[in-house]
């Protein structure tokens, strides 16, 4: 099998020659040869888009390579939400994935096991959030708080010369709303804010 490797550390300070090392031995030991070393020196995993991290999903598009593997999850991603998405993009292209410290082998039924159990909890999370979201929103809407932008402009026009800033205090509005009524050009209309 071919195998592309991933290595990442966070800071330019840090190195990736540990990681790296250990998922060459490991290649190596199960007799895949390391067709590509993807590399990102001083990114932080939270950060979706990654030098080395898009070239991989770009070959991993094209095929270059049968397995992925990285030293741990947390080098892949941060964000479980990310690191699900981008481990369903590769696996959609027949690549398969290998976490080494977690034990994570999809090239077998356990690991794959393991992989759609870490997307239901990532969709049980985002569940979940939505679910709250929704309450809020209901709270909010029950308590009489009205949603959404306003509908109705002023029906004071801003002095000549205010500021955004000063016109979305006076109006009791965002500046971005603000800043859309000042210069929609409409006449402002009567109502309430």
């Amino acid at each position: 099998m071919r195998a592309a490797i991933y290595a990442r550390v966070s800071t330019a300070d840090q190195t990736c020659e540990n990681q790296l090392l250990e998922l060459r031995r490991y290649c190596e030991a199960r007799g895949w040869t390391a067709v590509r070393e993807f590399v990102d020196q001083g990114v932080s995993g939270a950060k979706e888009r990654r030098p080395a991290l898009d070239d991989l999903v770009k070959d991993a598009k094209r095929r270059r390579f049968d397995v992925l593997v990285c030293w741990r999850l947390d080098r892949l991603g941060r964000n479980l939400r990310h690191l699900i998405l981008l481990l369903d993009d590769v696996q959609a292209t027949g690549v398969a994935f290998v976490s080494l410290s977690e034990g994570i082998d999809a090239t077998t039924p356990a690991g794959r096991l393991q992989l759609h159990v870490l997307g239901a909890i990532a969709e049980f999370e985002r569940e979940r959030i939505r679910e709250r979201v929704v309450a809020g929103l209901r709270r909010a809407k029950a308590n009489g708080k009205r949603l959404g932008r306003p509908r109705l402009m002023p029906c004071k026009s801003p002095e000549s010369g205010i500021t955004v800033r000063a016109a979305a205090a006076a109006w009791g509005v965002s500046k971005s709303t603000a800043a859309r009524w000042i210069s929609s050009g409409r006449p402002l209309v009567p109502g309430p804010a």
